[in-house]
């Protein structure tokens, strides 16, 4: 499993010219399913973005989480996270999970982050041709795989 994380002040998703996830401030998360992965890495996965300390204290530093600052989540699908782009011009998928593998992990990624924080999870669509628009905060981006 692997995320591309953005603290963001705002972010939105749009699918065929309407809004279907639109955050304030918090983080908007690009996430990738593998064929390895499980309900053991949607846990561990939820409770890192949940307890990860990147917004500011009042000296300024990086020492809050999304829990201490009440920050929402965007949860976007992202099976090109698993693009390889070692040989040739074009990208190879065949390490991004399959739909019938990837949907159940998306969907438990999301309620997991859901039951942490109720009501401040917001996502994409899933197979979706999606726009992503965000406003990153910092700016703060990091890539946390399991």
């Amino acid at each position: 499993m692997r995320i591309v994380l953005q603290r963001v002040s705002e972010a939105s998703v749009h699918v065929e010219g309407r809004v279907v996830g639109a955050i304030g401030a918090g983080f908007a998360l690009l996430a990738g399913f593998t064929e390895g992965d499980d309900r053991a890495a949607v846990s561990w996965m939820a409770d890192k973005v949940v307890g990860l300390r990147v917004f500011p204290d009042e000296q300024g530093r990086m020492n809050r989480s999304l829990l201490d600052v009440g920050g929402e989540v965007l949860v976007v699908s992202q099976f090109t996270l698993y693009g390889d782009v070692r040989k040739g011009r074009r990208p190879s998928f065949v390490k991004a999970a399959r739909p019938e593998v990837a949907v159940p992990l998306y969907e438990a990624f999301v309620a997991e982050l859901e039951r942490r924080l109720p009501h401040r999870v917001r996502t994409g669509e899933f197979g979706a041709v999606m726009q992503v628009a965000l406003v990153n905060d910092g700016p703060v981006t990091l890539m946390i795989e399991r």
